[in-house]
């Protein structure tokens, strides 16, 4: 074990959730629409979808209705959605090719990983549970009045003091803008991976100081 110790790069992994560990997108589609329908208000497309995550729920949720947050309905609507959202959040969401492996490989070597996510903190933990229980030590999710979503650096810096790991030896695994402005505010290197929510050239245009096209490329990355 202490061979593993000297060779990897970092002894602190801090992923995203949806597009970095799980493809989310068309439950969080269907738990979107099945809230317009409730309302009479029109669906929205996966790519429409696509384009609004990585903001939170809130946000997913006032870009979808009309008027936004000042539509009347909004807080009813977000509630039917979280609601509906929450109780089939797993229907269709599975791991990335080759995720698990990737935890299980740092676990093995020593690596520490927490998940941080702009999810509502339950359904992050619901997730985490369900598909990597055992793999991650600690997953955190967006907690309104308590602490800053991302891209403020509050969740990232919480979950690396949890886990004992300093800036140098930490790093934050991400599919989005988000995720590159997050870990720049917390003064931590980001792995943009391009298998989720924006594209390779997106990734670029957002300024990625490194980009990643599988898990195995992301372990060689992290090792």
């Amino acid at each position: 074990m202490d061979y593993y110790f000297r060779v990897m790069k970092y002894d602190t992994v801090i992923f995203d959730l949806d597009g970095t560990l799980l493809d989310t997108l068309d439950d969080l589609t269907d738990g979107v629409n099945h809230a317009l329908r409730e309302f009479d208000f029109p669906e929205a497309t996966r790519d429409e979808i696509r384009a609004r995550l990585g903001y939170g729920s809130n946000y997913l949720i006032a870009q979808s209705v009309p008027g936004g947050r000042d539509c009347p309905v909004y807080q009813q609507v977000f509630d039917c959605y979280f609601a509906y959202y929450r109780a089939h959040s797993a229907d269709k969401t599975r791991p990335y090719p080759g995720i698990p492996e990737l935890l299980a490989e740092l676990r093995n070597k020593g690596v520490r990983c927490a998940i941080v996510s702009n999810k509502p903190h339950a359904a992050t933990q619901d997730l985490a549970a369900e598909y990597f229980k055992g793999l991650v030590e600690t997953a955190v999710g967006d907690q309104p009045g308590v602490v800053e979503r991302k891209p403020a650096p509050d969740t990232v810096l919480a979950a690396m003091r949890e886990l004992g790991g300093t800036p140098e030896r930490s790093v934050y695994v991400g599919d989005s803008e988000v995720d590159i402005q997050t870990a720049k505010n917390a003064g931590i290197h980001c792995i943009s991976v391009d298998w989720g929510f924006r594209t390779y050239e997106q990734l670029v245009g957002f300024g990625a100081e490194e980009i990643v096209s599988g898990a195995a490329e992301l372990l060689k990355s992290l090792s």
